[in-house]
């Protein structure tokens, strides 16, 4: 007896989703990325207006002073989805994990100069808050914004915020000898320090602001296009003087990231800034009044870690910033 195997192809029906195919004007296959964004977000049959908020309904165009023909073209060049956006952050954290065990093992932190490490107290740990305040505003601007484009990645960086916060605190609790003890005083330099009351008045202003739109370029573009540069550049340099490569090492993701978080931000400033004059306008009136705010706090702090050379520092960060927004189209 002799069986004949034969093989058989079967069309499917249709390639994609009907509402993703709609906005592709075709029934091509889609990718991941456009199946898990586009026109996700509910617009329509809402039971009742929010009671915290009854001038707006849950999704609202309204929310933000920008104004979108297409809400979803602001699409990711990362083309995050959950299931890319974890895998790149577990193939990160392994670097980060391999980084921590290679300074336990070989307790290159014992190589930073004691005055240093006392200055790293009061500078890098600290900015676990900052980073914690900028979660927070990630997760406002996921809550509030329009279109599931934009309401994805921010949730994602709002995971990305947290997870910062974290490795900062694990460098408190490795410099303290696995203890908690400099948590404390970080926070009570953040609290209380000079050096940070500015830095902590403007996240805490960036916390109430009405308008998420805002919120994502007072804390995205500007605040994080001042602060990384600074601290993670000016202030690491600063560092390797005192035998801190150390921190370099394990401050590796805070860099990494940031370059790639950076490409999102700037292409979401970039499709509104060109949608509109009017857009155009707001964007840069926004951009300068935090601009201008942010650099002036930054100014104790970069003074105590730098000292002298604390001015021509903030000079480079805010000249590469005011670089990066005019290419994004704003009016610096």
């Amino acid at each position: 007896m002799s069986i004949d195997i034969k093989t058989m192809n079967v069309e499917p029906k249709r390639h994609t989703f009907a509402h993703v195919a709609r906005r592709l004007g075709s029934d091509a296959p889609a990718s991941r990325y456009e199946e898990g964004v586009y026109d996700l977000q509910a617009t329509t049959h809402f039971h009742y207006r929010p009671l915290w908020g009854p001038e707006h309904w849950h999704f609202d165009e309204g929310r933000t002073q920008i104004k979108m023909s297409d809400w979803y073209k602001f699409k990711d060049p990362r083309q995050y989805y959950y299931g890319t956006y974890t895998i790149a952050r577990a193939n990160m954290h392994q670097t980060t994990d391999r980084n921590f065990a290679f300074e336990e093992k070989r307790e290159i932190l014992a190589n930073i100069d004691p005055e240093w490490r006392e200055m790293i107290v009061n500078y890098l740990i600290p900015l676990r808050h900052y980073e914690w305040g900028a979660n927070m505003n990630a997760c406002s601007i996921s809550d509030a914004g329009y279109g599931t484009a934009i309401t994805s990645a921010a949730i994602f960086t709002a995971g990305d915020r947290l997870g910062i916060a974290q490795i900062l605190s694990r460098i408190g609790i490795s410099l303290g000898n696995g203890t908690g003890d400099l948590l404390d005083d970080a926070k009570a330099q953040w609290m209380d320090g000079p050096a940070w009351q500015g830095v902590r008045k403007s996240v805490e202003d960036s916390l109430v602001l009405k308008d998420w739109f805002e919120a994502l370029v007072a804390q995205f573009l500007v605040m994080d296009g001042l602060v990384y540069p600074l601290v993670y550049n000016h202030f690491d340099n600063q560092g390797q003087k005192h035998g801190a490569a150390a921190i370099s090492i394990l401050c590796e993701f805070m860099v990494d990231w940031s370059a790639e978080h950076n490409r999102w931000v700037d292409a979401v400033i970039k499709v509104a800034a060109k949608e509109s004059d009017e857009n155009q306008a707001l964007l840069s009136k926004w951009y300068g009044q935090w601009r201008d705010e942010a650099h002036k706090a930054l100014q104790t702090l970069a003074a105590m870690v730098l000292g002298d050379g604390a001015d021509s520092a903030l000079a480079d960060v805010k000249e590469q910033l005011d670089k990066r927004a005019g290419k994004l189209g704003l009016s610096v």
